[in-house]
């Protein structure tokens, strides 16, 4: 280590206090992180690219400073969906640290990353409190049955009004509309269900019409439109 002329010729004061980091709250425990391995948590963060034409939600579930779990949702733009293909296969074994300098090709995804490393390392998990945190596979939860991403997509104009196509329930089929033209409920094929039951053998058309339902006062309808046709 090179010390300039100055701090050569200065005297020596010595150090009172030799306070460590601050603890942080990780998985039921106080920690006061060091290095990367002291880290562990499982959270989330959203990034987006420049021109944010997409966004990214990136779940890490991480034990001793190791990537143990990825979950990679995108939204809006074909590209990051790419990439985050490619990101779900390199992040797991990595550490924190090796994450955040990895290039993870898409700007949506290297941002959702920096915001996630923000949480982990300053104790603002989801699993800060939780004792021993949550087991490899808890990202699947987010997920549900059928493990599809939740997706809303709404879609509105001021000549023709709105248009649901996607709610967390699944694929909108139709909108029931009351004597004033207002939305009171939707049709929907739940498509995570539905394609279940297809790989596990059941006739497609069977197991369409088993998984589709309504939402709200869509039986009172008095006008029912196909939100993608009119």
């Amino acid at each position: 280590m090179e010390y300039t002329h100055e701090v050569q010729e200065m005297l020596c004061v010595a150090k009172g206090p030799h306070h460590g980091p601050a603890p942080i709250p990780e998985e039921g425990r106080w920690v006061a992180a060091k290095q990367i391995s002291d880290i562990s948590g499982l959270t989330h963060g959203v990034g987006w690219c420049a021109p944010q034409q997409g966004a990214c939600k990136l779940t890490l579930n991480v034990k001793e400073g190791i990537i143990q779990e990825a979950l990679v949702e995108t939204l809006g733009c074909s590209g990051m969906t790419h990439s985050a293909a490619m990101a779900a296969e390199v992040l797991q074994g990595k550490t924190l640290l090796e994450a955040l300098n990895t290039d993870l090709v898409c700007d949506a995804i290297n941002v959702a990353m920096r915001e996630l490393f923000l949480q982990i390392v300053y104790g603002r998990t989801q699993t800060a409190f939780s004792e021993n945190g949550l087991p490899i596979g808890a990202g699947l939860e987010d997920l549900g049955k059928g493990l599809r991403s939740q997706v809303g997509t709404m879609y509105g104009t001021k000549d023709k009004g709105v248009r649901y196509l996607e709610m967390a329930e699944g694929y909108v089929l139709a909108l029931g509309l009351d004597k004033n033209d207002e939305v009171i409920g939707y049709k929907f094929v739940h498509l995570g269900k539905m394609m279940d039951a297809i790989r596990a053998g059941t006739d497609p058309k069977a197991a369409y019409e088993k998984n589709v339902g309504t939402y709200g006062r869509f039986a009172e309808a008095v006008k029912v439109i196909d939100p993608r046709a009119k």
